[in-house]
This record gives structure tokens, C-alpha cells and sequence, in this order.
């Protein structure tokens, strides 16, 4: 190289670290999960902060609970019929929180469905402090617990478009998810520690003190009325929403594709039976298989700075159900536990991602004073439908086998998909950003 040019090559040297540094720096965030909703909105990082703690919460006692029916009664019936206990309500009460959202305050209805959800927690800690024994009064915690539930979620599920940015919506729905994720993880493994070192009262405690904190974030909220002052709530204004969705092929597309994917691939039904006759394992086996998804769900949320800049969300989400179905059918053709673990992990990866972009698309495609009876409707679906999809799953495998309930179902599912895709292309098409 010239002489001449040496200052330069000098300069540029020394400048190097710093200048291949800033490129590398910005690729790490756009790999990572997107953390500008946190930084950028208080609100939202109190809400965050709160809903994670007592998820956790909510978690140790959705494991504390069956724990605590099977001692009573040794039954695996009584425990299924927590099922029900927790299904019911969700499937009956969810409308009815949805048009409520739209005709009150939503900041003060969730502030007080929370205080009152902390109270239900209260009771789990007294019943099994006293030592009732009382199987009647699991089961009505459990359902007044659901009915809460029911109509919190829908009203929460408002808040973001009045905190954020169209354009961050992406990034809260996937720092929702890790939040979701991580305390399906650590709630069970938490409840676990908890009744074997200080019983069940111990358990419960823990999660009603866990409340405080949902509590402290939506306490800091401004109020947040639905615009044009609200309607009123009952069957006129939850048939209005229906009425709404029925002219929104997207919005109808986005519930389509859910229940596409929760009916026909729902799997969890299956993995005892196949812990045992596909894998030959037992109850760790179980453990593992019901992990592996949660595990795909954590680490895609952890990576999931890309989702911000995909502007085809419609087809994203076609595409991550039919990830989901192809593996669900790819565990049922398996007989090696890692590969199924692998591809559960993957399935729960693509729900994360399906589930950041139906959120997004939902908030961005409904009005303000509709939002929440579309929120209601949303709830429902993914709630309650699962619940139907593990039925599915087990009626088809007590007549064909576990092993081929989840090629059957998973295979189903992809079809499905590309039906959809067909049938809605406005929804594969959707523009997140489309050009003016």
C-alpha cells in the first residue's frame, strides 16, 4: 500500500473497535427480545413487572391445587374435574368481561378483579392453613377464581394500545410471552420447594402475596374508558362485536387460525400415554414432555428483536401454525425422547410467534370502543378452546392410539393452514406497515 496512505490505514485502526463494535452492538438488539416497551413507557414496565410476579404466583397454585384434590381424594377423575371447574366460567363469563371493558373504566376494573383475585388466593392459604378438607370448596375457589379471570384478561389486554406505540406492539406481545413462558417454568418448580418443605399454606401464600405487585401497576394507571364514553353492557353490545368481527375477514381469520391450531394439534392430552408407550419413561418423562414447549416458547421470546421488523404478519402467523402442526405430527412419529423434546420445544417457539402477531394484528385492526368485547371473544378462544382440543386428542387416541392422534391431528392442522390461506388471502396478506 502507498506510503502516503499510512495516516489513514492508522486512523482507521484506531478506530476499529469502535467502529465494528457499533455494528455488532446493533445486531445483538435486533437479535435479542426488544426491550424499548419497558424502557420507553413506566406504565407499561409497572404493568410488566407485576403480571410476571403474579403469574408465577398463579402458577404455584395451579400445581398446588391438584396436589392438594389428589390428597384428599386419590382420584384422578377429581382431578380432571378441576378442568371443568376452571373451562366453565371461562367459556361463559368471557363475552360478558369483554363487553364489560367496553362499558366501564377498564383501569378500575382490573384494579378490582385483581384485589379480588388476591383475596380468592387468600382463601386457598386459609382453607389449607385450617385444614378444612373441604373438596366442595377447592372446586368453588377454583370457579370464583376462573369467573375473575374471565373478566380481568380481556380488560387488561386494552391497556397496551393507550401505553405504547403502534409500532412497539410486537415487542410487548413477545416480552408477554417470555413473561408468560418463564412462569410456567418457575411457577411449577417454585410449588414444588414450597409443599415439600412448608405444605400447601406455604404455596398459596406466596401467590396472594404476589398480587400486591399486579396490584401496585394497575393502581399507577391513569383511568382508561373505552372512546365515545363506552356502551352499555349486555347481549346488544356483545352481539355488536360479533357483528363487527363477522365484517372483519382479518380479525376473523386471526380466531380461525387458533382454533385451527388448538383443536386439531392440541397435544398435552397425550403425553402420559405416550411418555409410556412411545418413549418407555415414566412420570419424569411426563415432566419433560409438558417442559419442552415452554422451553421453545422461552428462548424464542428471548430472540425475538426480528419480530418488530416483519411486516407480513399475516403470513407469519399461517406459517408458525404450520410449524406447530408439522411437529405435533412429528413427535407422534418419533420413538426417540429427545427428538420429541426438540420439536416440542420447536412447536412452542412457533406459538410464541403466532401468538405475538395475532395479539398485535388484533390491537391494531379493532377500534378503541370495541376493543374489549374483540379481547372478550379473543379470551374465549384461546382459553376455552384448548380445553376442547385436549377432549379431541383423547377420544382419537383412546380409538387409534396416542401415537397417531398426533400425526392425525398435527397433519390436520397444516391442512388447515393452507385451507385458511386460501380462503382468507387478505389475511396472508396483511401489510403491518403498508405503504401511503
Amino acid at each position: 500500500m502507498p506510503l502516503l496512505a499510512s495516516p489513514v490505514v492508522t486512523e482507521a485502526a484506531e478506530a476499529s473497535p469502535e467502529t465494528e463494535a457499533a455494528p455488532a452492538q446493533r445486531a445483538r438488539r435486533r437479535l435479542l427480545a426488544d426491550l424499548r416497551p419497558l424502557r420507553e413507557s413506566p406504565h407499561y414496565r409497572r404493568l410488566w413487572i407485576g403480571q410476571s410476579l403474579s403469574g408465577i404466583g398463579s402458577q404455584i397454585t395451579a400445581v398446588a391445587v391438584p396436589v392438594q384434590v389428589y390428597s384428599l381424594t386419590h382420584s384422578s377423575l377429581a382431578v380432571g374435574m378441576i378442568g371443568l371447574a376452571l373451562a366453565v366460567p371461562l367459556l361463559v363469563l368471557g363475552l360478558v368481561g369483554g363487553a364489560l371493558a367496553d362499558a366501564v373504566d377498564r383501569r378500575r376494573l382490573v384494579l378490582v378483579t385483581s384485589v379480588l383475585l388476591g383475596a380468592v388466593s387468600v382463601g386457598f392459604a386459609v382453607q389449607a392453613l385450617l385444614d378444612l378438607r373441604q373438596l366442595w370448596l377447592l372446586y368453588a375457589l377454583t370457579a370464583v377464581q376462573s369467573s375473575l379471570v374471565a373478566i380481568n384478561a380481556p380488560a387488561r389486554q386494552t391497556f397496551m394500545p393507550r401505553l405504547l406505540r403502534p409500532e412497539l406492539f410486537p415487542a410487548a406481545s413477545a416480552l408477554g410471552q417470555l413473561s408468560f413462558q418463564i412462569s410456567t417454568i418457575v411457577g411449577p418448580l417454585l410449588a414444588g420447594v414450597l409443599i415439600a418443605a412448608w405444605g400447601l399454606e406455604a404455596a398459596y401464600t406466596v401467590d396472594a402475596a404476589t398480587f400486591v405487585f399486579a396490584i401496585y401497576g394497575v393502581l399507577r394507571l391513569p383511568p382508561m374508558r373505552a372512546e365515545g364514553g363506552g356502551a352499555k353492557p349486555g347481549l346488544r353490545s356483545i352481539g355488536e362485536g360479533l357483528r363487527f368481527l363477522r365484517h372483519q375477514p382479518v380479525l376473523a381469520a386471526i380466531l380461525l387460525v387458533d382454533i385451527n391450531a388448538t383443536v386439531l394439534a392440541m397435544p398435552h392430552a397425550l403425553f402420559p400415554a405416550l411418555a409410556e408407550t412411545q418413549f418407555g419413561g415414566g412420570s419424569q418423562t411426563v415432566g419433560l414432555l409438558y417442559a419442552a414447549p415452554a422451553i421453545g416458547g422461552v428462548l424464542a421470546a428471548l430472540f425475538s428483536g426480528p419480530l418488530s421488523h416483519i411486516r407480513r404478519q399475516g403470513a407469519a402467523v399461517l406459517l408458525a401454525v404450520a410449524v406447530w402442526g408439522a411437529t405435533i405430527a412429528g413427535v407422534g412419529l418419533t420413538h426417540t425422547l429427545w427428538l420429541a423434546v426438540a420439536l416440542l420445544a420447536v412447536a412452542g417457539a412457533a406459538d410464541m410467534v403466532s401468538v405475538v402477531f395475532r395479539m398485535t394484528m388484533m390491537q391494531l385492526s379493532t377500534p378503541d370502543a370495541l376493543l374489549g368485547r374483540i379481547n372478550g371473544v379473543n379470551f374465549v378462544v384461546g382459553a376455552g378452546v384448548p380445553h376442547l382440543g385436549n377432549v379431541r386428542a383423547g377420544v382419537v387416541a383412546a380409538g387409534i392410539g396416542p401415537a397417531l392422534s398426533a400425526v392425525t391431528g398435527g397433519l390436520a392442522c397444516v391442512a388447515g393452514v393452507v385451507l385458511l390461506a386460501f380462503l382468507v388471502p387478505r389475511f396472508a396478506r396483511y401489510d403491518a406497515h403498508p405503504r401511503r
